[in-house]
């Protein structure tokens, strides 16, 4: 998980429409239903989240899944939040993608579902969320080392809660761990430019990230860093 910075302007349609906010969850789910403003959010959500699930760093548009536009405090909890900018991410997958999928293969936001506990449940919101968690080279993704009892508490909370260790997600990022690993092989074999690959990995490319950026800069290790702050400092 990689922190989500939020710009200070929400769009138009969405802030038109949260100006007035719903009062209660039926209303937050009929005003979300007839909102038509949700193709121009989804776009701008996906821009300042360089074209990334928020939760689980894919890049849907490359592995053929889509998004949706995903409350982070349910409405049905929190109908005042129904449009508020700060409340929504993009998240893998579109409801069109469940049929096609096995149950246990669905993540992120269709995990979750309307399970929330705001105090164990790390967003990508938070600036920290990244020290929350680490990647091994089978794919899976746990607490990091180091956490306290509590914080190693809520990094397992919001694993399960949005099964981020869905057989899906540990099928591509343990093949995209063991491609990059071999690359950083040969290139180290060779002598190539590892700040190159470095580069290519983690910067970047037309505002958009390849999938996994953050178990690729753990991968990539202080090299990682240099780069980001040079080439990409915002992300740094």
């Amino acid at each position: 998980m990689r922190h989500i910075h939020k710009g200070l302007n929400s769009p138009r349609p969405l802030a038109k429409a949260h100006a007035a906010p719903p009062v209660d969850a039926a209303g937050a789910s009929s005003r979300w239903q007839a909102f038509s403003g949700k193709a121009q959010v989804q776009e701008a959500l996906l821009d300042e989240q360089y074209q990334l699930c928020g939760y689980s760093e894919l890049k849907a548009a490359r592995h053929g899944v889509g998004v949706h536009i995903e409350h982070i405090e349910p409405k049905s909890r929190a109908p005042q939040r129904t449009f508020e900018h700060g409340n929504l991410i993009a998240s893998a997958l579109h409801a069109d993608d469940l049929g096609k999928l096995a149950p246990a293969d669905r993540f992120g936001g269709h995990a979750k579902g309307e399970g929330y506990d705001p105090a164990r449940f790390i967003s990508p919101l938070d600036p920290d969320c990244s020290r929350y968690f680490a990647y091994d080279s089978d794919g899976i993704v746990g607490p990091a080392e180091g956490l306290s009892e509590h914080d190693s508490d809520k990094a397992e909370y919001t694993i399960r809660l949005l099964n981020l260790n869905a057989p899906i997600l540990v099928n591509k990022r343990r093949t995209q761990w063991e491609e990059l690993d071999e690359l950083i092989e040969q290139h180290a074999e060779r002598g190539w430019c590892l700040e190159s690959l470095t580069h290519i990995e983690l910067v970047p490319t037309l505002g958009a990230l390849s999938s996994f950026f953050s178990m690729k800069r753990q991968l990539l290790g202080p090299l990682a860093e240099q780069v980001l702050q040079q080439h990409a400092p915002a992300l740094s």
